[in-house]
């Protein structure tokens, strides 16, 4: 499909035929260059709102009892304390 770029101030400007146009005209796009080949992909943000809506199908008897634990073995961060001994 063919479409044309035309320069606009310092910024060219290409016409999208809306058969290959994202549904939300205002949405942000990332506009990459791969060699001689310029992709357009759109941004998807994830949205606080979602997240909501996934927490609310959690059933109430999700992690009701708590979660587990477990026992942890001490570390050994020796290696993070200072040198005493000269060299």
């Amino acid at each position: 499909m063919l479409t044309r770029i035309i320069k606009y101030q310092d910024t060219f400007v290409i016409y999208i035929p809306k058969e290959l146009a994202f549904v939300d005209a205002s949405q942000e796009v990332e506009v990459e260059r791969v060699g001689e080949t310029i992709v357009i992909r759109p941004v998807s943000r994830e949205r606080l709102g979602d997240l909501l809506e996934v927490f609310a199908s959690f059933p109430p008897s999700f992690m009701a009892e708590g979660r587990e634990t477990h026992d942890q073995d001490e570390r050994d961060r020796s290696w993070s304390e200072p040198r005493t001994d000269e060299r």
